[in-house]
């Protein structure tokens, strides 16, 4: 599944109505596939509410930019707002999905995406602990396998923590996965099959319709 399709997935899975933040990297291109009538408001952390699709062309504006620093549009009746503002809504509940990137999601939807532990890896933590514990749902997007071939969905996470059970949905390039306390439940996959993860992953999995 390539990110594009991917991001048409996430779009489609978004509940009608919602207020959603998107974070930095593969996660913004949800908003390119989001219907208009599902009635979805974007969030975007540095200020502002009624975020559109990335400005192409005589659309970009220097001054009109997503928190990743890519030009956007504005729909009617968008609203600009403190940084401060911005994060009061974020921590305060007001949003209802988040979509963000992830070095690892745990089976019990623990989230990693703010550093690698790495020696000499900058840290990028950003607003992600504020949207991970802020937001009523919170789904990931992300590579199932690094590039080394090591699993990015494990039993327990081992780079540094952003937030504990706080996922609920991991959207991959070969499936997509239910995660919290009961473990992970397959929803769909593409390219492969249930068994054939059963093979790559360290974690339990079960069907859809098992659970």
């Amino acid at each position: 599944m390539g990110r594009d399709e991917l991001a048409a997935v996430v779009a489609r899975d978004i509940p009608r109505g919602s207020y959603v933040n998107l974070g930095i990297g593969q996660p913004t291109l949800v908003a390119d596939h989001l219907a208009p009538d599902q009635g979805v408001t974007l969030h975007t952390e540095n200020g502002m509410l009624g975020m559109g699709p990335a400005a192409v062309g005589d659309e970009v504006d220097p001054d009109l930019v997503n928190a990743g620093k890519v030009p956007v549009t504005e729909l009617p009746g968008a609203a600009y707002f403190h940084h401060a503002d911005s994060f009061a809504m974020m921590r305060g509940g007001h949003l209802d999905v988040c979509v963000l990137g992830a070095f690892q999601v745990s089976q019990h939807g623990d989230l990693a995406n703010w550093h690698t532990g790495a020696p000499g890896a900058i840290p990028a933590v950003g607003g992600a602990m504020d949207l991970a514990t802020g937001a009523k749902q919170v789904f990931v997007v992300m590579t199932l396998f690094a590039r080394d071939g090591s699993a990015k969905l494990v039993p327990e996470c081992t780079y540094p923590l952003t937030g504990l059970a706080c996922v609920r949905r991991v959207f991959t390039d070969l499936g997509v996965f239910d995660v919290g306390p009961a473990g992970v439940v397959v929803r769909e996959t593409w390219g492969t099959t249930v068994r054939g993860l059963r093979d790559r992953l360290p974690v339990a999995l079960r069907r859809l319709e098992d659970s």
